[in-house]
């Protein structure tokens, strides 16, 4: 059981390792060999990740893959995927090869901007307030120009400025919207900093505005934040081809296939429950490129995710159509993605996956992931509308569950062989492997989905 501690952030690192090996451990030594395992040996390195985050005692490895043959707007990628799940990098990579004999993917930025806020209460006359901003409006973006010089240098910076009265949700409540162009840069930081300028302005320019009664002037800034959702930084892939060219060898026509397939995402956009497990199965892709490279997935899963509600229910990120003979699949989505700041000059994996890109602009960045997503998503209903999404999935598990059983490397080849024609379940494989090594089976109650006892 955890008890309280005092002043844990300013212990050593070693100190924080010797308090929670001492306080939550059965066995204090091995749980500090465990820790020091992933410790790297340059202390240089080592100590570059300790202070990427807080209190860091050890470092959490993800496998850094690469999914090949990605032809986009006519230019070949080897995509690098930081991703644990298994299956996902297989799925893009075979779904890139399989458009890459049908013309690749096309992708294309629709727009750049996003967008903060300073929520603010005002208990006065709307009118008042936006005759208010209109006379004043270019003050704002006086008071920022410190903030914004660098980048109106390199063709961003605010692209804009309005009141929105939100007092429908809280009495009172208005919002000082800000549109913002931040080029290669993610951006969060930039906006912030605009952000808390304009609170600042606002308050200034209202106290000292007679226009306004005593009580109007107290105005009450709520907050100054960046939005992570971002509908109108967006972009756009697709592919397409000849009903006659989605032939795959899986055993059904391409007519058949193609009904398949226009019908699963059909249901995705409609009903809730698939569209979640279809998105996410979406974000699978884009989140191991975004992670690859340094920028924050949290961010843009939120942001995705409420793009897929945009239009009042939650629905498919991705689209069909087929017209004329002619297949077309499709994904628009929010992607608000930097090359420039946080982690792309420090990580050094981080900077080998953009070395891997052809260090692209943010723009390129964002066709990249969003194909990828979209890669991954004609790969998984391609298997749901075929085979079942089981088959290839377990297979990939196989390993994960031989690891788990310790088998050895003759006994790995052999397992993979075994159930190359089988499906590999959990209990299947663990069944087989006790037979394999002459050992009882064990009950169901003696196996963990971690492991066999």
């Amino acid at each position: 059981m955890s008890e309280k501690i005092k002043g844990f952030s300013k212990l050593s690192k070693l100190g924080k390792i010797e308090w929670i090996a001492n306080k939550h451990f059965s066995n204090p030594t091995k749980a500090i060999d465990v820790l020091e395992q992933y410790w790297n040996e340059d202390e240089k390195l080592q100590k570059l990740h300790d202070e990427f985050s807080e209190n860091t005692i050890s470092n959490f490895y993800m496998p850094f893959g690469i999914a090949p043959n990605f032809l986009i707007n006519g230019k070949m990628y080897a995509v690098p995927m930081a991703i644990e799940e298994s299956s996902v990098v297989a799925a893009s990579a075979k779904s890139a090869s399989f458009w890459l004999e049908r013309g690749g993917f096309k992708s294309e930025v629709l727009s750049m901007k996003k967008v903060g806020h300073v929520h603010f209460i005002y208990n006065g006359e709307e009118e008042k307030l936006m005759n208010f901003f209109a006379k004043n409006k270019t003050k704002f973006f006086e008071d920022t120009e410190d903030i914004t010089k660098n980048m109106r240098v390199r063709g961003g910076g605010i692209l804009d400025l309005r009141i929105k009265n939100k007092s429908s949700i809280e009495d009172g409540y208005y919002q000082l919207e800000a549109n913002f162009d931040t080029r290669d840069s993610m951006g969060a930081n930039f906006i912030n900093s605009c952000l808390e300028v304009f609170a600042q302005t606002l308050e200034r320019e209202i106290a000292i505005d007679s226009s306004f009664s005593q009580s109007e002037k107290d105005i009450q800034i709520v907050m100054s934040i960046l939005s992570n959702y971002t509908p109108e930084c967006v972009v756009r892939s697709e592919v397409s081809c000849t009903v006659e060219e989605l032939v795959d060898g899986s055993g059904i026509t391409a007519e058949e296939f193609t009904t398949k397939f226009s019908r699963a995402v059909h249901i995705a956009e409609k009903e809730p429950y698939r569209a979640t497990t279809h998105n996410k199965g979406i974000m699978n892709g884009v989140d191991a490129v975004v992670i690859a490279t340094g920028n924050d997935f949290r961010a843009v899963e939120a942001a995705a995710h409420t793009y897929a509600a945009k239009d009042g229910s939650y629905g498919s990120l991705s689209h069909v159509e087929v017209k004329d003979g002619i297949f077309r699949f499709w994904i628009e989505l929010p992607l608000a993605l930097g090359t420039v700041g946080g982690l792309t000059a420090l990580h050094p994996l981080v900077k080998l996956a953009y070395d891997l890109l052809g260090n692209p602009d943010a723009e390129e960045l964002m066709m990249i992931a969003a194909t990828v997503g979209l890669a991954q998503n004609f790969g998984a209903l391609r298997s749901l509308t075929t085979t079942g999404i089981q088959k290839g999935h377990m297979k990939m598990h196989l390993l994960n569950i031989l690891n788990q059983l310790d088998a050895s490397d003759n006994e790995k080849r052999y397992f993979v062989e075994f159930f190359k024609n089988k499906t590999a379940t959990h209990s299947n494989v663990v069944n087989e492997f006790y037979k394999y090594r002459g050992l009882p089976i064990p009950k169901d109650s003696d196996i963990k989905e971690n492991g066999a006892k």
